[in-house]
């Protein structure tokens, strides 16, 4: 379908698999009793990834309406069979940005954005750049894993824009003991599900599971939005 008729579309009740012409795919899931999330997957798997389905699913539980969608290049991915690298962030900031543009519309609930991983720090550049309604970041890259002095936080003083950071107390990419040393801009605000690695995977010792994990970042995501309404 065209830009033109997605408007249309995102207005129809119930869930819906979409492909917009020159853009791609785009999945519509849940109702937007609390807000609608424009979300985006992380650098090496897409939206039918373990996490990227249970987490749209509690979200959708949790009234959260979701838009996915995914870069070009993991649609190639895709299509060719085969992995390859991110292109340059720059790329994915401004495609993010069509995607904006083409799901905005006129009475309709604020647009949040917000993404696993890479996904989340494309959308926390483009709120940087453009603003935004609001941000969930869920296992932020704060730095490369192993690397905790490359950080990745030159952009995030020019963030204004209401910011939830769910956070793995063992993510590589940025531990509870990293993060909390941060000087991070008043309007953000991180969560951290305990015992939790990158995608949420807490040891079997916790007594938890991925799932437990995933409705309990859903439902603070849920209820930072709703807040901000």
């Amino acid at each position: 379908m065209t830009p033109q008729q997605l408007r249309t579309a995102l207005q129809e009740p119930g869930d819906a698999k979409l492909f917009i012409e020159g853009i791609g795919p785009l999945e519509k899931r849940g109702e937007a009793r609390k807000g609608r999330l424009l979300i985006a997957h992380g650098a090496g798997a897409g939206q039918d990834s373990t996490f990227m389905r249970l987490l749209r699913q509690a979200l959708s539980e949790n009234g959260v309406q979701t838009l996915a969608i995914e870069f070009a290049y993991m649609q190639r991915m895709r299509e060719e069979n085969r992995r390859r690298p991110p292109p340059k962030i720059d790329g994915l900031i401004e495609e993010m940005a069509r995607w904006c543009d083409v799901v905005s519309q006129p009475n309709s609930p604020a647009l949040w954005l917000g993404g696993k991983s890479l996904g989340g720090r494309v959308a926390s550049m483009l709120a940087a750049r453009d603003g935004a309604a609001g941000l969930a970041l869920c296992g932020y890259p704060f730095h490369p894993p192993g690397k905790p002095d490359k950080t990745r936080l030159a952009h995030w003083p020019a963030i204004a824009c209401p910011t939830l950071v769910m956070q793995g107390t063992r993510d590589p990419f940025g531990t509870r003991d990293e993060v909390e040393g941060y000087d991070l801009p008043a309007s953000v605000s991180v969560r951290f599900l305990e015992d939790g690695d990158h995608d949420w995977k807490p040891r079997r010792i916790s007594g938890r599971d991925q799932a437990d994990l995933i409705a309990e970042g859903a439902a603070g995501i849920a209820a930072t939005m709703a807040a901000s309404r």
